[in-house]
């Protein structure tokens, strides 16, 4: 009759767990006599297996009754391990996610798969993290819950970083801080425990750990700061009068305008305000010189100084918005608008003058949220709800605002949200409006602080390529007099 081979059991390791092994392999381990009773069940042993038998048991190290198992402080920081690593596996996803998905350039799309990675790899951990404060049946566990710690550690750390140079409240901050403590005593406990020693080659993994931190700040600054500053941007403005056409029934001149924008540069472009306007000059010219003092006076002023002309006053002919916020012109793009201008016969105007404004704004620093940016708010009617301002409070004006969104989705998660908001004015005599990128929300009830608010706007340009086109043309109305018989 074949003798059975015994079962042995192991001394206890530091942690209290005991391997069992017959015949010089490894069969399993136990934490307590329950668990010794699940192995020996599973090698064919009855479940009331007589544990002092030493025909069936040898005891090593320790007898039957040494189980220093602690199972509360291991099953504790096995949890808390777990839930540390989980909580950033979801911000990285969090926050690489729009970016992998849908940033503009590469450089910015390989930055968030770097985070959505880097999240993978701490889901990984976080599974690992059970098993190293479990039975520890894959031999680096330790080793890659290390690499996770140092992975979170890494993130918050540039999170916080990001979030110092605004130091505004968001609600990302707690888990910022939250985790950036907890990486900080989960590597204090990973590095008592000398994890690292089972890795073959402990020097080249820190190197490779060390490496892969550089690429992804490398990578962070260069998609976040240097190819949104060197990529060239260029926006050609044209301004154009055409040849005029005398109407055959009315008195009146009818006078082609075009006016172009094209994106001469290689960065897509939104433009997100315009106006046109156009007026007709009159003046009073005079055959001898003008004074000394009304030439200064002129340059002062910032006016015209011109010799023979004095006494100069502009009329508004037109006026309105070339596109009107929210349209964009991607590389290359070109977009024409063509008006027909009527003045009377009658009016002596000596100029006629055309002004193209716009304000336009980088699409690879920024994304606007078009859909309610392309709204339009009249502040004289009551349900516009917190666009309404009283008449006596406000002058009329058309609102548009929008929600902007950083491509690098590190800055949106570090700061409060950003609002595009225009505001256009209009009356018979003029057309202007103004634009501003700031965290203000427009309310006539609130009451900022103007030059704060200015110095943001300021910032935010300057962070999200923003910036104005002015293109104007003028032209004698004696040269627009139309053909004899025309």
């Amino acid at each position: 009759m074949e003798k059975t081979p015994r079962v042995i059991v192991e001394p206890p390791d530091g942690r209290g767990l005991r391997a069992v092994s017959v015949g010089g392999r490894t069969v399993g381990s136990a934490w307590s006599p329950r668990g010794l009773r699940k192995v020996l069940g599973r090698l064919g042993h009855p479940q009331d297996t007589d544990l002092e038998d030493r025909r069936v048991i040898v005891w090593r190290g320790a007898g039957s009754g040494v189980w220093p198992d602690r199972r509360g402080r291991r099953r504790t920081a096995a949890a808390l391990m777990t839930a540390g690593l989980v909580g950033s596996m979801i911000l990285l996803v969090v926050v690489g996610s729009p970016d992998a998905l849908g940033a503009l350039t590469f450089a910015q799309r390989l930055t968030g798969s770097l985070f959505v990675l880097a999240g993978a790899v701490q889901g990984m951990a976080a599974l690992a993290a059970l098993d190293h404060w479990g039975k520890r049946q894959f031999r680096y566990s330790g080793a890659v819950v290390l690499i996770g710690v140092l992975i979170t550690l890494a993130t918050e750390s540039l999170f916080l970083f990001v979030w110092l140079q605004e130091r505004e409240p968001t609600p990302y901050l707690p888990s910022y801080l939250l985790l950036l403590a907890w990486s900080l005593w989960a590597l204090f406990l990973l590095l008592r425990e000398q994890v690292w020693t089972v890795v073959p080659h402990p020097r080249g993994f820190a190197a490779g750990v060390a490496l892969s931190g550089l690429l992804a700040v490398t990578n962070f600054t260069y998609s976040a700061v240097y190819q949104p500053a060197s990529a060239p941007f260029y926006i050609a403005l044209a301004a154009r009068f055409g040849t005029p056409r005398a109407d055959p029934v009315r008195p009146f001149l009818h006078i082609p305008l075009t006016f172009r924008v094209e994106n001469t540069g290689k960065v897509p472009a939104y433009i997100i305000g315009d106006n046109y306007l156009v007026q007709g000059r009159l003046a009073e010219y005079s055959a001898s010189d003008r004074e000394l003092k009304e030439w200064r006076e002129a340059m002062e002023e910032g006016r015209d100084a011109e010799l023979h002309v004095a006494q100069v006053s502009h009329r508004t002919i037109s006026t309105g918005q070339f596109t009107g916020p929210g349209y964009w012109l991607h590389p290359g793009e070109e977009h024409t608008k063509e008006k027909i201008i009527q003045i009377p016969k009658s009016v002596e105007y000596d100029l006629l003058e055309a002004e193209l404004d716009i304000v336009v704004m980088r699409m690879d620093r920024g994304r606007i949220d078009l859909a309610e940016l392309q709204q339009a708010h009249p502040s004289w009617r009551k349900d516009q709800g917190r666009f309404y301002c009283e008449p006596e409070r406000c002058s009329a004006m058309l609102i548009y605002e929008g929600e902007v969104r950083h491509n690098n989705n590190i800055i949106n998660v570090t700061r409060n949200p950003r609002y595009v908001t225009v505001a256009r004015f209009g009356s018979p005599e003029e057309s202007d409006y103004e634009c501003i990128i700031s965290s203000y929300r427009f309310d006539p009830r609130s009451n900022p602080d103007l030059k704060e608010l200015q110095r943001e706007s300021e910032r935010e340009a300057n962070r999200y390529g923003v910036e104005q086109r002015i293109v104007s043309t003028r032209v004698p109305v004696a040269a627009l007099s139309p053909p004899s018989g025309s």
